[in-house]
C-alpha cells in the first residue's frame, strides 16, 4: 500500500480549508441580503399603511407624496402595487383641487364704507405683471350702484379718449369692450357695460386686456385669470339712489 506524499496531502487539507472558508463567507452574506430584503419589506409595510392612513382622511397632499415614494422607492413590491392601482386618481383630484384653491387665492372681497356709503368689492391682480400692477375691481356702492373698472395702483391713468375700445380676448374669443375714463380723475379705466362684462368674467378662466397706460403711452396686455372668482362671496348690497 503506497500512502500519499506529503505535499499531496497538504494541498488536500488546504484547499478543503479554502472551501469550508468560501461557505462560512457566503453564508453571512447571504443573511445580510435577506435581513436587508425583510427591512425594505418592513419599511414598504409602514409606509403603505401609512398612505392608507391618509386616503381614509382624504389628504391627498401627503397621500401623493408618500405614494410617490412608495413607487420610487420600492418598485415591484406588493405595496407599490397596491398604491399605483389609486394614485394616479389621487395625484388628479389633488393637482385640481390645488388649482381651484390657487385660482381662488388670486381675488380677495371685501365690505367697507366709502364717500358717504358702503362699497361691496371683489378685486384681483394681473397674473402677469411688468412694471405695474392693475387691479380689476368689481364694484357695488350703496348710492352709486355696480360697476366694474381697472385701476392703477400709483402709476397714473390710462390714455382714452371720451370713449374707447378695448380689444379684450376672453379665453380664445375675441371681444371688443367699450371703456372710459372717470371724469373726476381718478387713474381707473371704466367698462361701459359692466353687467354685460360680469357675465363673461364668470364664464371665463382668463382675460387679456390690451390698455395704454399715460405714463409714457406705454402699452401693456393685462392677463386675469378669472376662474377663482365666487360670486357668492361678493356680497349684495341694499340700494339707495340711482347711479351717479
Amino acid at each position: 500500500m503506497t500512502l500519499p506524499s506529503p505535499r499531496l496531502a497538504v494541498a488536500a487539507l488546504a484547499g478543503a480549508l479554502v472551501l469550508a472558508g468560501c461557505s462560512q463567507s457566503s453564508a453571512p452574506a447571504a443573511n445580510a441580503a435577506q435581513q436587508q430584503a425583510q427591512a425594505q419589506d418592513a419599511e414598504a409595510a409602514r409606509n403603505l399603511d401609512t398612505y392608507r392612513q391618509l386616503l381614509r382622511i382624504h389628504n391627498d397632499q401627503m397621500a401623493v407624496s408618500m405614494g410617490e415614494d412608495i413607487v420610487q422607492r420600492f418598485p415591484g413590491s406588493a405595496a407599490a402595487k397596491e398604491v399605483q392601482q389609486t394614485l394616479p386618481e389621487i395625484e388628479k383630484r389633488w393637482k385640481e383641487n390645488s388649482e381651484k384653491a390657487r385660482l381662488a387665492a388670486l381675488w380677495q372681497y371685501q365690505v367697507a364704507p366709502m364717500a358717504g356709503g358702503t362699497q361691496s368689492t371683489a378685486a384681483t391682480y394681473d397674473s402677469q405683471p411688468a412694471s405695474v400692477r392693475v387691479r380689476l375691481v368689481l364694484r357695488r356702492h350703496t348710492s352709486w350702484g355696480q360697476s366694474a373698472f381697472l385701476f392703477n395702483d400709483g402709476h397714473g391713468g390710462f390714455v382714452c379718449k371720451g370713449e374707447c375700445t378695448i380689444a379684450a380676448k376672453v379665453d380664445d374669443k375675441t371681444r371688443a369692450i367699450k371703456a372710459y375714463t372717470p371724469p373726476t380723475g381718478e387713474p381707473a379705466l371704466m367698462i361701459r357695460d359692466d353687467k354685460g362684462f360680469i357675465a363673461l368674467l364668470e364664464k371665463a378662466k382668463k382675460i387679456s386686456l390690451p390698455v395704454t397706460l399715460q405714463d409714457g403711452d406705454k402699452k401693456v396686455e393685462l392677463v386675469y385669470e378669472v376662474g377663482g372668482f365666487a360670486p357668492d362671496r361678493w356680497q349684495a348690497l341694499p340700494k339707495k339712489s340711482g347711479r351717479k
